[in-house]
């Protein structure tokens, strides 16, 4: 099997992706460099994303561990810089009755629970160690693209409210037009709180800065590139330096090094996700679509697109993809995602596109995020698959993590008590698991078909 299973333009770790939120960072530097050196940790975390920094964070700050981590580009290079910036509500990509039949609704309870906990984690994380991250709108709009689909989602919404406990409520058509939004797709929709917009590389950004200011190390241009066990527990080699420490947090999602350790291949199906973003709309063409929402909005449909209005009056559209990966490859699917927002927003079929990027959302195959141990490895703990829902769910999984590996005689024990049963453990390898790209545009092309009958 590949360690890469796209073309190697999605892994140039030393080039940052060109997307509005690189362009927008702001001129604050962070205190990082490259490994030079043979270091020794408590805790060595691969990955600076979401997950990473977080588990770095929670490790420092409230455990008094020695932290190192190793990122493989810059601070926010992966899916952690580049994705649309919705902190919400999710995670999964289960229906509700497939969620009831395997895990019962009391556990289905606890894992949205713990997601309410996650967005408000990451808001609790900005307010404290004051981060400017561009915090927008006070709930996720879902749109209903057929009558159908408002059906569907009414009782989607009665599930949330009822059962789950949720803050959901239904929009007719006419309430969604009077108050959020309006275009020729929707039928009605919903909106669920909390959720809210940021800039998402403003957030890792800030994330590390904290991390840093509580005493954690981070090395960036650090790529993992071999990884060593022993009696004296593991040994990360980058191409410059060296980290030991007894624990290792992996922390790499969507972007995982496959050949590092047996117990990453195959257990991952990275998939494209690609964005644009306008130049910024007049009032007069945000009326056309009758825009007055900063909340974050999605398509209620089986490959849906997302998309919201960002504080300079820009629009961000982005949705999901079947792609190499290669530089040819990323030209035809912006085209198609680009095709997509004007027959989305016919309005705005003028609008010019300033930027477009692209990135990988990580699954897994039973569908939900994996929070554990190494099997026969207890001193390595992983944390990954948040089926684009990364900003809270990663961010809260990282804490779990941290807390998991720094709470004494529960560190020892199979499962922690307190983690939903829903994100426990290694989900199992996806057979065959080098045509996970031919799965992709398999279940692209059945989502579409899906779509287009309803």
């Amino acid at each position: 099997m590949s360690d890469r299973l796209y073309d190697d333009a999605m892994y140039r770790f030393d080039k940052p992706e060109q997307s509005y939120w690189e362009a927008t960072k702001g001129q604050t530097s962070l205190e990082v460099q490259r490994l030079t050196a043979n270091k020794v940790c408590d805790v060595a975390v691969i990955g600076a994303g979401y997950t990473g920094l977080s588990a770095a964070y929670h490790l420092c700050k409230e455990h008094d561990l020695d932290v190192h981590v190793l990122e493989a580009g810059h601070i926010g290079w992966g899916a952690s810089g580049r994705n649309g910036g919705f902190c919400s509500i999710g995670g999964h990509k289960l229906d509700d009755s497939v969620m009831l039949k395997r895990y019962g609704l009391d556990v289905t309870r606890d894992y949205y629970k713990s997601q309410v906990e996650a967005v408000e984690l990451v808001r609790d994380l900005i307010v404290e160690e004051e981060i400017d991250s561009h915090m927008i709108g006070d709930g996720e709009i879902d749109v209903a693209c057929s009558d159908k689909g408002f059906t569907q989602l009414r009782d989607h919404v009665d599930f949330q409210s009822n059962e789950l406990g949720l803050d959901a409520e239904l929009l007719t058509k006419e309430e969604l037009s009077e108050s959020y939004c309006d275009f020729p797709l929707q039928h009605g929709g919903s909106i669920l709180r909390p959720t809210f917009g940021l800039h998402p590389l403003q957030f890792i950004r800030g994330l590390a800065r904290a991390a840093l200011k509580h005493g954690a190390e981070i090395s960036i241009n650090s790529e993992v590139i071999e990884w060593v066990s022993d009696s004296r527990g593991h040994l990360l080699h980058t191409k410059e330096g060296t980290v030991r420490a007894r624990n290792v947090v992996v922390a790499t999602n969507g972007f995982s090094p496959e050949l590092l350790h047996s117990q990453l291949m195959g257990v991952t199906l990275p998939m494209i996700s690609a964005i644009v973003v306008t130049r910024p709309l007049t009032n007069a063409e945000l009326q056309a679509h009758q825009w007055s929402t900063d909340c974050p909005t999605i398509t209620a449909v089986n490959l849906m697109n997302y998309f919201r209005l960002l504080p300079d009056k820009r629009f961000l559209f982005g949705g999901r993809g079947s792609s190499d990966g290669s530089v040819e490859d990323a030209k035809r699917n912006y085209g198609k995602l680009i095709s997509r927002f004007r027959e989305v927003f016919p309005e705005w079929q003028g609008v010019d596109i300033d930027y477009q990027w692209h990135g990988l959302i990580c699954m897994t195959r039973r569908l939900t995020p994996a929070i554990g141990r190494f099997t026969g490895d207890p001193s390595v703990f992983f944390g990954f698959g948040y089926h684009g829902n990364g900003v809270n769910t990663a961010t809260w999984s990282g804490q779990q993590v941290a807390r998991w590996l720094a709470t004494g005689k529960e560190s020892s024990i199979a499962k922690p008590s307190w983690l939903p049963d829903v994100v426990y453990g290694m989900p199992q390898r996806f057979p065959f698991a080098a045509l996970r790209l031919r799965y992709i545009a398999a279940q692209i092309g059945m989502m579409t078909i899906r779509d287009k009958l309803s």
